[in-house]
This record gives structure tokens, C-alpha cells and sequence, in this order.
């Protein structure tokens, strides 16, 4: 017997979509001493050719008994947190599955050998026993079975799983012992269907890889059917047991059998160019029959559903009980909702005093949910929300105010990936003139010289590449007459301008905010500037504010939404399509895509659909998801997903082979390019060592069938809208491999924590970073009575564009949540995967990612205490940590998930 010994591995958990409840009195069952003992199973031999087929048992003889090993193969099933309610309504289902228990016929198991009979050249009989529960706790139950295994029986390729029971139930691995040289691990963690829901079989693959080309004769025909069943027939509504993979359009975000206001266009074709997302084939909308009609659940692949298997203090039970208790509850304890803040006190107040909540019938449910953000008040047994100060307003309560942090932000913020020099002159418009007026921009050569004071011109600070810009003039000019049609929210088109000082730190210089025409208006456009008279002074702060306000939807919606959640789910279809649970390339990237599919689908169930916090809360209204569509048509590239190719697309870096990472910054104190290209480097140098341990030459590549059918599925059918794109990488080589595979972990690992887990430490306290601007600047339409109220009372201008009460409130909750570490976090080369342990030379590999890790750990330490290092260090500076790969639970600001986990 040629069997390799396989250590075990820690479990495997995926997000969750809705909260379950665990039952700490869960009951071991014990056999009473009068019941009758089982009956021993005796070994049966059977055929598999096919999932589907019956299975006759046939007999074995004395002479290959004698030459047999047995083997116990150990199933370990992990109970959900919400199984023991669910099997307590399950009624008659239930007690059949106890007799089954009781009758040692829980679960039918096959070994099925690697090899082919050598007679014959077909696939060896395979081997089954019936699996006897042995042990049962809240933590895991065990079955056992028994097998007597020929020693012709060659290597275990595979082993069949059949469900008897009513109910699904979640195996964690499988454990063959008896063999010489240790005991085998099948890694599973996956979900197991009933037998009367699906009567094909699940198969499990050794944990073993193997190209397409390599894949043992035994198994080939078992790994081919599997990718069928996973792909589906593309027919019928899916039910929540199966584990099918398809793609659709975004064509459920809004809800118009409900409202005629919450009909939402189709994003995914030509319209309107968007990334697909897993079908569903839920029945079309009465009123609209592009529309899919909404659910109270979302359908994802099962073995995407990992939610009942996480502990109870995993984000995503915290995110949906937020979203589905504890902000309709705030909305119902404020009953204005363009309710604003009357005092900047009133702000502070969310922080010391908290906000009453109203009642609900049990006391103290929303803190026993959410203990972070309710406080529940036993003298009064009320319930307050009450926010933890961030850590940003905590160091420097006025940090929010001073432009160096403004500018500072750009560098090493929540948006990182924005800030682009400035390679022209003058700025000008690719627009329309004659729909969106004249393209010259407002923003002169003199202003920008006045502002330098001379120090430079225009033309040496372009040379010297001095000038810098946050640009959304072009992508939001467009919106701008719908989105001012929405109650409480205005839009400008917006040019930012910034100088970089001989610190390395970036200056302010000018805000360009354009309207155009419109209303039997012309186009107005105004430049604002930093000032040394109070009415210049006000007006540059609330230019800031709607600057602000609009890179905050832009990170939202685009840096974050699709970028990162959208863009990734395409790849996720494809992996589980195309690429065997067997191959090399599945087994490097599932650890980037574990829980991203169930938060997508709570994404469009409660933040990205129509009416959801996003359009509810941020600027573009309605016109938020579709900002992203335009987005993605105007600006996405998948090559330019590489933190590489996209500072140097911005301007912010240039290739030096001389330089660190092969680049020579712009801005060389750029903290998340400084601390991204390092986490880049290290993902790159794995990869690279992985990928040369599988593909010997590039004709290894070429020749992966699974592999060019999984690229070709990501470009012509992921992302369909761009398939004819020129700049789509090649898949020939080795290198391009490497790329491809670094580009994906970046955007799932590093991309995503960049942009995500800073979310309440920059605009937490709202003021820094408003998600709305619901009033136009004052100076607009000079007549109005807002330039009288501006004049004598600048400061309630401005606390009346801010959001409301309860967007600001609302946006507080979920960025709070969002920005939290569960204590069962997955970090960035934290745990090896079972299957990397099976290879001398890969776990070596990890190994040595995994130190690259450390090092970066204490050269982020290093950095933060540089002095000279000043977008990262200084008086009330909050150190840059996010690329930090590990951190604590709870909100921290630094930590590098594999995947998109929340």
C-alpha cells in the first residue's frame, strides 16, 4: 500500500447569512443497556459507475482476506449552531434519523482506489461500509466504519459519502487508519445533502493534487462528473441544498413589485457593463420581467453557506442583526428623518451620552446582539446606542478639520488608491460641451502659482512631478442633474488639487465643484481655495465636505463594492466550475474566496438594493449601484487590479529595476504603497515557488485544459461585458500565471483590507469622512436665504449638509461592524491548508511566506515610529497598520484576511 501520511487540519469556516442559535444543552444519546446490540456490517465490494447507480455487493474470497488491511475510517460531523431547533421542528424526519443512528446506518461510505484493475483496465470495485456513530458532543459527533482493504487495492483516490439521514449534516474530514505507514486525512469541510433531497453521492478527493494530465486513472471519470454537477443545467430555481455554480446579471437590487420607486435597471450587458454574480433562478418580477422578484433569503452554493458552522461571534451574525434589528430600530426612535444635528456637541453626544432606542419586547436583546454598540441600562432598562470614540478622533478630537490631514488621507486613509498626478495642462473635461457646458477647467495657472507663492511655476511643478489630484468631475458631472432631483442630497462634479511639500507631505491647493447646465441654468463652476478671511475659510470647509463626501461614496461603491466584492465573485464561479476540488490552482486560491459569496448575497439583500443603507445614505442616492456600472465601463481593468501596474497607471510610481519592488515612488512616504508592494512581494514570491512546483515549463500551462477553460470562463463569461477588451492578460506562461493568481489574492487579501477594516477609525466620527452632502455651497445662487443664514451662522450651514441624524447614525452601526475582526479570523498565511501540508516542497514554501509575513509585522512597526515618515507619524497621527497581516479580535484598523470575509 503506497498511502502518504497526512496530518490533520484545523477546520475551515465560511460567513453568515442569517444568525442561528446554539443549544449549549445539547443531549449526548447513550444506548440503553436493554436495547439490542447492532449487528456487525460486513464488508461488501461493490461497482461505482456512477454517481446514480444501484450498487451491488459481491463476495470476497478467503485468499484476498487473508492479504487485507483494515482500515477504520473516522467521519467527523460538526453540529451547526442552529441544528438542534431545526431537527426538534423536524418532526418525523427527526426520529428516522434517530432509528438510523441507533441502526449503525447513518452514513454509507465507499473507498474508491486511484488505480485501475490491471485485468481489466476498468475502475476497481469499490469498497463500503455503513458509518456508527461513536461519540456526540456540542462541539462534533464521530461515526466510525470499517473496512478491510486488499493490499491490490493501490492508493485511496477518493471516497463516496452517502447521507441517510433526513437532514444534511456538515463533515469536517475523514480519517483512514490502519495503513503502515500512519493514518490518511481526507480534508472535507463541506456540506453532505440528504440522500431524499439529491441521490447522488458527494465524493471527497485524497488531499493529494494533481493536474488534469496527472489525475490517477481510478478517479478520472469521478473528477470530470463532480465539475458537472457543479456547473448545473442552468434550469429552475436553486434550492438551498445544492451546491451549483452559475452566473446571472444584477437584475434583483430592486424590488418593483413592491413600488414603481424601487425599480432598478438591469447592471450586466451592454446598458450597463457590470461583473456577474451567481444565478439564483428565482421568478421574475410581476411589473417588471427584466427584474427577479427578492426573497427573504438569497440563494448561495451550500458549501459557500459555512454561517452555522462559525462561532456565534462571527461578523456576519453581527452584520445581519444590525442590519435587520437594530437600524429599523433607529429609525423608529427618529421619527424626522432629515432630522439633523443642531450642535457639534450633538455629535460628541453619540459618543458620551448615546442615543435612546425604543423598546423592544424583550429587554436587553439588541445588547445581548450587539454588546459592542448597545449599552443596556439596568436602572432605567432602556437600551442606548452608544459608539466607541475611533481611534482617530480619540488622538486628535479636531483632527478632521486641518487640510494636512486632508491631504494626508489621500496617502494613508480609507481611499488610498485614488490620488493620481498630474500629467497635463491645463485640466479640461473629455465631456460633451455641449450637454455638460465648456471643458476648460476653473482651476488656472494663476491660482495654482498663487498658491505655491512662487516656489515653483505650474510647468516645473508638472516636470517635477509636484502636482497631485482626487478627480471625479467627469465621472460624477453625468449624475448630477438626476441626483439632484432625489430629496436631501446634492452633486457637483469635483477636481481636487494638491502640491507636495519638500516634507513629503500633500498640500491642499484648490477644489474645482462644477454644476452643469441645467433648469434653464448655465453651467457654474467655482474654484475654492484656502483661505485667511472667515467667509473664505468656511466656504474651502465646505468644499471639503462634498469632496469629501464624494471620494466616500467613490470608496463605497467603487473601491470597496466593486473592486473587491464584485469583481472577485466572477473568479469564485469560475474556480468551482472549471478547476477540480483536486487541482493545484483551486487548492492555492480557496482560502481567497471562503465567505465572499454569502456576504455578496447579504450585500445585495440589505446594502447595495434599492432603499439599502448605501442608496438610503450616501450621496448618489438611487444612482449609487449604477455609479459603479459606470465605473466599471469607464475605469475597471482587470490588469490594473495589480497594486503595481495601478500605481503606475496613477502616476505614482515608475518601473527602476534599481528600486525597491522594481519601482520608484512618487510619493516615497506612501504608506499603503510602501507597506501593499511589500505584502505584494510576498504573495507574488509564494505563488511563484508554488506554481514551479506543479507546472515544470510553460507548456505545462498551455497543455492544463481545466485551467485555460477556467481563464477563458473568467474573461468571456465573469465578466462578459469586457471580454473583447484589449488588455486582458494572456494565459501562456508561467508568468502569466503568477500574475494572474497574485492579481486575484491582492484584490481578495490586501485590496480589501486596505479599504474595509479602516472604515470606522476615518468615518466613524462622521465629520471626517459625511457619506452625504445634502446642501448645495452657498455661493451657488447668491439670492437665496441659505447666503444670509451662511453669513451669520457659517457653522449650522454646515451641520445642515451634513447627513442626518439617522444616516449618520446608520452609517456609524454598519461601518462599526464592518470594521471588526471575529476572534476566528482567517489571516494571511496564518494556518496552512491541509492539502499544502501533503507536499514537502509547497509547505516549505508557505513556510517561508509565512516568515515574509512576520518581517513585515515589525518593518510596519518600524515605519510608524520613522519620524521622518510624516504620513504616518506625528502629533495625533494614528499609525498606518492596515496591511498589518495579523491583528486581535475587535475594531483595530490593521489585519490582512485571506478573503473578503465581511
Amino acid at each position: 500500500m503506497q498511502q502518504i501520511n497526512v496530518s490533520n487540519s484545523s477546520g475551515s469556516y465560511l460567513i453568515l447569512q442569517k444568525p442561528c442559535i446554539t443549544n449549549p444543552c445539547l443531549q449526548v444519546w447513550s444506548r440503553p443497556s436493554w436495547f439490542p446490540k447492532q449487528r456487525k456490517q460486513k464488508r461488501v465490494t461493490t461497482h461505482h459507475d456512477g454517481y446514480r447507480s444501484n450498487i451491488k455487493a459481491v463476495a470476497v474470497s478467503t485468499e484476498v482476506e487473508s492479504k487485507a488491511v483494515k482500515v477504520k475510517a473516522t467521519i467527523t460531523v460538526q453540529p451547526t449552531v442552529g441544528g438542534f431547533f431545526s431537527e426538534l421542528s423536524s418532526g418525523l424526519g427527526r426520529g428516522l434519523d434517530d432509528i438510523k443512528d441507533l441502526l449503525g446506518q447513518s452514513l454509507l461510505v465507499e473507498l474508491l482506489s486511484a488505480e485501475l484493475d490491471e485485468k481489466t483496465k476498468l475502475e476497481k470495485q469499490s469498497i463500503k461500509d455503513y458509518a456508527q456513530k461513536t461519540h456526540q458532543s456540542t462541539q462534533e459527533v464521530k461515526y466510525v466504519a470499517e473496512f478491510e482493504v486488499p493490499q491490490s487495492f493501490g492508493e485511496i483516490g477518493a471516497i463516496l459519502v452517502e447521507n441517510e439521514h433526513h437532514k444534511e449534516m456538515f463533515i469536517k474530514d475523514i480519517v483512514l487508519d490502519g495503513f503502515l505507514l500512519g493514518p490518511v486525512t481526507f480534508s472535507c469541510d463541506s456540506w453532505v445533502h440528504s440522500k431524499f433531497d439529491n441521490p447522488v453521492k458527494r465524493v471527497f478527493f485524497s488531499n493529494k493534487s494533481y493536474l488534469p494530465s496527472e489525475t490517477p486513472e481510478g478517479v478520472k471519470r469521478l473528477r470530470e462528473e463532480e465539475l458537472e454537477h457543479l456547473r448545473g443545467n442552468g434550469q429552475g430555481e436553486r434550492k438551498v441544498h445544492e451546491r451549483i455554480y452559475d452566473y446571472d446579471v444584477y437584475n434583483d437590487l430592486g424590488d418593483p413589485d413592491s413600488s414603481e420607486e424601487l425599480k432598478r435597471p438591469v447592471l450586466g450587458g451592454s446598458q450597463h457593463p457590470y461583473p456577474r454574480r451567481c444565478r439564483t433562478g428565482r421568478d421574475r418580477s410581476h411589473k417588471d420581467p427584466l427584474s427577479e422578484k427578492r426573497s427573504s433569503s438569497v440563494y448561495v452554493p451550500r458549501d459557500e453557506c459555512f454561517s452555522e458552522v462559525k462561532q456565534l461571534t462571527f461578523q456576519t451574525k453581527t452584520l445581519y442583526s444590525a442590519l435587520h434589528a437594530l437600524i429599523p430600530t433607529i429609525r423608529t426612535g427618529i421619527v424626522d428623518k432629515n432630522l439633523g444635528f443642531p450642535v457639534f456637541s450633538a455629535i460628541d453626544d453619540l459618543f458620551d451620552e448615546g442615543l435612546s432606542l425604543p423598546p423592544l419586547k424583550g429587554k436587553g436583546i439588541l445588547n445581548n446582539l450587539l454588546p459592542r454598540l448597545v449599552k443596556f441600562v439596568r436602572d432605567t432598562e432602556e437600551e442606548i446606542l452608544r459608539f466607541n470614540p475611533p481611534a482617530t478622533m480619540d488622538k486628535d478630537r479636531f483632527f478632521w478639520l486641518r487640510d494636512e490631514e486632508f491631504g494626508r488621507q489621500t496617502l494613508a486613509g480609507l481611499n488610498p488608491c485614488c490620488i493620481q498626478l498630474v500629467t497635463e495642462w491645463p485640466l479640461k473635461s473629455k465631456l460633451d460641451p455641449e450637454i455638460y457646458g465648456p471643458a476648460e477647467s476653473a482651476i488656472t495657472t494663476q491660482i495654482i502659482e498663487q498658491e505655491i507663492k512662487g516656489f515653483l511655476t505650474v510647468e516645473e511643478a508638472i516636470k517635477q512631478k509636484k502636482l497631485f489630484m482626487l478627480d471625479y468631475h467627469d465621472l460624477l458631472l453625468p449624475l448630477v442633474k438626476d441626483v439632484r432631483q432625489l430629496e436631501g442630497t446634492t452633486l457637483y462634479g469635483s477636481r481636487t488639487l494638491f502640491f507636495l511639500t519638500h516634507e513629503g507631505t500633500l498640500r491642499p491647493l484648490a477644489i474645482e465643484l462644477t454644476r452643469p447646465p441645467m433648469d434653464g441654468k448655465p453651467q457654474w463652476k467655482e474654484v475654492f481655495t484656502p483661505c485667511w478671511h472667515s467667509t473664505g475659510v468656511w466656504l474651502w470647509r465646505l468644499a471639503k465636505l462634498h469632496v469629501l463626501a464624494h471620494d466616500a461614496g467613490y470608496h463605497q461603491l467603487v473601491s470597496h463594492w466593486l473592486r473587491t466584492h464584485c469583481a472577485t465573485e466572477p473568479y469564485i464561479l469560475a474556480t468551482n466550475r472549471q478547476l477540480s476540488a483536486m487541482h493545484p490552482i483551486y487548492r492555492l486560491l480557496h482560502p481567497h474566496f471562503r465567505y465572499t459569496m454569502e456576504i455578496n448575497a447579504l450585500a445585495r439583500e440589505a446594502l447595495v438594493n434599492a432603499n439599502g443603507i448605501i442608496e438610503s445614505s450616501f450621496t448618489p442616492g438611487k444612482f449609487s449601484i449604477l455609479l459603479s456600472s459606470i465605473a466599471y465601463d469607464k475605469q475597471w481593468q482587470f490588469n490594473l487590479q495589480s497594486l503595481p501596474a495601478d500605481l503606475i497607471h496613477r502616476g505614482m510610481a515608475v518601473k527602476d529595476q534599481n528600486a525597491p519592488h522594481g519601482l520608484k515612488l512618487t510619493v516615497e512616504d506612501y504608506p499603503y504603497a510602501n507597506d501593499g508592494l511589500l505584502l505584494w512581494d510576498a504573495l507574488k514570491g509564494w505563488f511563484t515557488d508554488y506554481i514551479y512546483r506543479y507546472y515544470p515549463d510553460n507548456g505545462a500551462i498551455q497543455s492544463d485544459t481545466e485551467l485555460q477553460a477556467w481563464w477563458q470562463e473568467i474573461v468571456n463569461v465573469g465578466h462578459a461585458d469586457k471580454k473583447d477588451e484589449p488588455w486582458w492578460p494572456q494565459l501562456k506562461t508561467r508568468q502569466d500565471l503568477i500574475e494572474i493568481l497574485t492579481t486575484i489574492a491582492w484584490t481578495a487579501s490586501g485590496h480589501h483590507a486596505a479599504v474595509n477594516f479602516g472604515q470606522f477609525s476615518f468615518a466613524g466620527y462622521f465629520p471626517n469622512r459625511p457619506s452625504v452632502a445634502r446642501n448645495k455651497m452657498p455661493v451657488e445662487d447668491p439670492s437665496d436665504p441659505e447666503w444670509e443664514l451662511f453669513l451669520q451662522k457659517p457653522e449650522v450651514t454646515m451641520l445642515k449638509c451634513f447627513p442626518s441624524q439617522i444616516q449618520a447614525t446608520t452609517v456609524m452601526t454598519v461601518l462599526d461592524i464592518l470594521s471588526n475582526h471575529s476572534p476566528d479570523e482567517e489571516y494571511l498565511g496564518e494556518t496552512v491548508e491541509p492539502a499544502w501540508e501533503e507536499d514537502a516542497l509547497v509547505k516549505a514554501a508557505f513556510e517561508k511566506f509565512r516568515g515574509k509575513l512576520i518581517e513585515l509585522e515589525g518593518l510596519i512597526d518600524e515605519r510608524n515610529a520613522d519620524k521622518s515618515r510624516r504620513n504616518r507619524n506625528g502629533a495625533g497621527i494614528v499609525p498606518y497598520e492596515l496591511l498589518k497581516p495579523t491583528s486581535e479580535p475587535g475594531v483595530t484598523a490593521k489585519g490582512v484576511p485571506y478573503s473578503i470575509s465581511i
